[in-house]
């Protein structure tokens, strides 16, 4: 983290700031919400609970939908020494050894999460549905209350009906169906976005197991219907805020994936498995190829996401200015769209509230827009520098996990193939290295026997030879 620009520590200054503070912020003169079905839904161990939603039905079909985010700049001053730490690293680093959370915990993991049972300043972005599109929104701050902290893996099941409702939300009298009215909002959103374009991508990602405090495995993690549609819902909210900020004339962080510049590689890909793309970027014709891809050859289709993925290249921040023209972001299929609903763990989500608080209250931003494009820029490189950091550190929990199985066999499948190198990605455990033998011929999405020939824990290298 270091030799990246990154701290792994706080600093004594926010250290005893955070000593300080004793106590949640509060706000009676704020709009009252706390008697509303609220719900979050994240990882079964999170604490770092940054949102909460809640759907009603509407006359004529439509739907209330609301999300809370949790309002950290209530706490977080711009300029004090936590938000002097939060601007440096600008996200929570997390690697399969430890969590480098961007804010203090007891902040992130209390004081500003919105916990199960606990009173919170939210900033609320309320919006209309009707059928499958936002018809109208808009965002103030108000006081929540979590209902019941869910899981997504219990949740996924319940609305799949292959399990009875999660024990909390069971406890609470009409959530199980305003949750399913959530799900069904979600899925319609979900739908209307990729008919207009936006990508179907599944790729394949690693957690770490632990028997104790000894690694044990390396498990993949996949998709799932509550995933989705907490995703879904988040992507919702940030156009929103990103629509709300542009009304009122505020300049702004805008998340952004721009056209591929290497859409022809994109094409040459697709032609390699019998498909043909247009010669221009377009996100429809990608989609249908994706489609035709998963359906022909669903095993291989995590693989195939992850090649595009690469040639699509990573997000940005960028500065929006009001009027101007904005790139949107092509994954997505979407022109409006910011972070805004993970202020615990980025700073560019803190950033757009404090611009959004200007917004509420008639203000001049709290940023120039010389800083807001400087900040676009930082928290774009340490975002990438965070990335980099827990892959390394993922690729020496593979090593230190494969050590002992040197000279053992294992089915692998090509992820990358190049000048550079070639890469195998085997399943138990969940871990890629580098075939150091035998990698002539091979290309990607390729299956293939590999024996295990070395490892190099300090340096994360896990060496493979074609068997």
């Amino acid at each position: 983290m270091m030799d990246r620009g990154l701290e792994p520590e706080f600093s004594q200054s926010a250290v005893d700031q955070t000593s300080g503070l004793s106590h949640a912020a509060a706000d009676p003169s704020l709009p009252d919400l706390r008697d509303l079905l609220w719900v979050s839904i994240d990882n079964d161990d999170s604490r770092d609970l940054d949102q909460i939603s809640f759907a009603e039905a509407l006359p004529d079909g439509r739907v209330r939908l609301k999300v809370g985010v949790a309002d950290v700049d209530a706490l977080v001053r711009r300029g004090s020494p936590i938000d002097d730490h939060a601007r440096i690293n600008t996200t929570s680093v997390y690697t399969a050894a430890r969590i480098f959370p961007m804010l203090p915990e007891r902040l992130s993991t209390d004081l500003t999460s919105l916990g199960d049972g606990a009173d919170r300043i939210a900033i609320v972005v309320d919006m209309e549905v009707r059928g499958d599109s936002v018809v109208s929104s808009d965002v103030y701050r108000a006081t929540v209350r979590n209902r019941a902290q869910l899981a997504y893996d219990g949740v996924a099941a319940w609305l799949d009906g292959v399990a009875a409702a999660p024990p909390r939300l069971a406890a609470v009298a009409g959530a199980d169906e305003q949750l399913r009215l959530q799900d069904d909002v979600a899925q319609k959103l979900r739908r209307r976005r990729f008919e207009k374009g936006a990508l179907t991508l599944e790729t394949i990602e690693a957690r770490a197991v632990f028997d104790g405090s000894v690694l044990a495995d390396l498990v993949p993690t996949g998709r799932n219907r509550a995933k989705d549609l907490i995703e879904d819902l988040m992507i919702a909210a940030n156009g929103a805020t990103a629509r709300y900020l542009e009304r009122a004339g505020v300049p702004s962080l805008r998340r952004v994936l721009r056209s591929p510049e290497r859409w022809a590689k994109i094409v040459a890909l697709a032609e390699s498995l019998g498909e043909k793309l247009p010669p221009a970027a377009s996100n429809e014709a990608l989609e249908e190829f994706l489609m035709k891809r998963r359906e022909a050859d669903p095993a291989r289709f995590a693989d195939l996401s992850l090649s595009v993925v690469k040639l699509l290249g990573r997000g940005e921040y960028a500065l929006e200015l009001p009027g101007k023209p904005v790139p949107g972001h092509f994954g997505l299929a979407l022109r409006d769209y910011t972070h805004s609903t993970a202020p615990n763990r980025r700073f560019p989500d803190l950033v757009t509230h404090r611009l959004l608080k200007a917004a509420m209250a008639g203000t001049g931003s709290p940023y120039s827009v010389d800083e807001l494009g400087r900040l676009a820029a930082h928290c774009t490189e340490q975002e990438d520098a965070a990335a980099k950091v827990e892959r390394r550190v993922r690729k020496s929990a593979a090593a230190l996990l494969l050590s002992h199985r040197v000279g053992q066999y294992f089915d692998a499948i090509v992820t990358g193939a190049s000048p550079k190198g070639t890469y195998v990605r085997i399943d138990h455990p969940a871990a890629e290295g580098r075939v150091v033998q035998g990698a002539r011929g091979l290309d990607v999405g390729d299956r293939v026997r590999v024996v295990l020939v070395g490892t190099d824990f300090e340096r994360g290298y896990v060496d493979f030879a074609r068997a």
